[in-house]
Parts: structure tokens; C-alpha cells; sequence
């Protein structure tokens, strides 16, 4: 009985850390879309210079 639960309790934490690991790379991905339009569609700075759109 005990190896079963241990099979389940193992598969239960790998399926957790499969979905984890999918929910970030959604995650990165908007972000990586999120920066890009910013980079692309930024208001004009002083001078007309184009600025960044992040304060770092």
C-alpha cells in the first residue's frame, strides 16, 4: 500500500510542477509581447528624441 501512495504522491507533485512550469512560460511569453509593443510603440522624448517607456 505504502509504494502506491508514494507513486501517487509523486506523480501528484510532477503534474503540479508540469503545470507550474507551463503557467510560466504563458507568463514569459505575454511579458516578452508586452515588452516588445512598448519598445516599438514609445512616445517621443525631449527634442523629439524617442525615450524609453521603463525608468530603468
Amino acid at each position: 500500500m505504502l509504494p502506491i501512495i508514494l507513486v501517487l504522491l509523486l506523480a501528484l507533485i510532477l503534474f503540479g510542477a508540469g503545470f507550474a512550469l507551463k503557467a510560466l512560460w504563458w507568463i514569459a511569453v505575454i511579458v516578452l509581447v508586452v515588452w516588445l509593443v512598448g519598445f516599438f510603440v514609445r512616445p517621443a522624448g525631449h527634442g523629439g528624441k524617442r525615450g524609453r517607456w521603463y525608468r530603468w
